[in-house]
């Protein structure tokens, strides 16, 4: 006759029993890939924007054989790319990001824009499961961003900042690799009133609103669109001609090319890059500028 487990060995047992996860519905599925999807387009666009070169619209980066929900993904991508800059800002002040997960933070911006703007309910993935522990210090650090704008909600936000970015006077950066300052001002000026920055050498200042990006000296490499902070980075080291210089964390190039231009081409500058894809468009930018003492490799770090 066999014996019975005692009752209080069958409420052990059964403690150790982990209830089993629900899965998720066809609809959370369907979110699922649509914010993968979103993220990879997503990606390509803001790669295009830092190349200066786009890949395609975003119409036909979605309507490409390889995207599935595409409706679900077109709008994903355009309402992200609306609150892009709102975003970036309340994850910075959240400061929530581990190096793990800003390796992936086109899908970061994505599931961010569903947890704070679009869609409710559950969010299924890894990814969305950390943000959502994450949603308070996400949302406190918007409330913080609004009051600092003086603004009472992020629509208003959104218009300040796209006010705000049209005033900001456009800076470029002439390569002295290719031609000099003075020949850079006297092509710009004849669309544009052009001055030299106070603290930087070889950084001008155009007015808001001019469109560079297919100006001919940009497309050749000899003046970059280079923001005045980014300027100030190799200025601030200070390098001579001769030296040997490590960038550590160097993609795009911008700050890796004007270290090459205060060294005047002349010693050694190795451009380390963790991620390859970053690398090609290191590389490229490199080559477009004519930087020739600079040796790119990928960091195994």
């Amino acid at each position: 006759m066999a014996r019975r487990k005692p009752i209080t060995a069958q409420k052990s047992v059964a403690k150790e029993r982990k209830p089993e996860e629900k899965r998720p519905s066809n609809a959370e599925r369907s979110a699922y890939f649509a914010r993968r999807e979103a993220a990879k387009v997503l990606r390509s666009t803001l790669q295009g924007d830092d190349r200066r070169r786009a890949v395609g619209s975003i119409k036909s980066l979605v309507y490409s054989p390889s995207v599935r929900n595409k409706k679900a993904t077109y709008a994903l991508v355009c309402q992200t790319l609306k609150y892009l800059e709102v975003i970036k800002d309340v994850m910075e002040a959240a400061n929530i990001l581990s190096a793990k997960w800003k390796k992936q933070k086109e899908l970061m911006y994505i599931i961010t824009y569903d947890l704070l703007f679009g869609q409710e309910g559950s969010l299924t993935g890894d990814a969305e499961k950390y943000l959502t522990l994450k949603k308070d210090a996400l949302q406190s650090a918007l409330s913080r961003i609004l009051r600092h704008k003086g603004v009472k909600n992020v629509e208003d936000l959104v218009t300040l900042d796209k006010i705000s970015e049209l005033q900001k006077p456009r800076y470029v950066r002439v390569n002295t690799l290719k031609i000099d300052t003075e020949f850079a001002i006297r092509e710009l000026g004849q669309q544009y009133a052009v001055e030299k920055d106070d603290m930087v050498p070889d950084l001008l200042i155009l007015p808001p609103g001019a469109d560079l990006h297919k100006h001919p000296l940009v497309m050749n490499g000899s003046v970059l669109l280079q923001g005045k902070a980014s300027s100030m980075a190799a200025v601030a080291l200070d390098p001579k001609p001769g030296w040997e210089v490590i960038d550590a964390c160097s993609a795009p190039g911008n700050k890796t090319v004007h270290l090459a231009a205060l060294m005047k081409g002349k010693g050694k500058i190795i451009a380390c890059e963790l991620n390859k894809e970053r690398v090609n468009r290191l590389i490229d930018n490199v080559k477009l500028a004519g930087a020739t003492s600079i040796l790119c490799i990928i960091s195994c770090l």
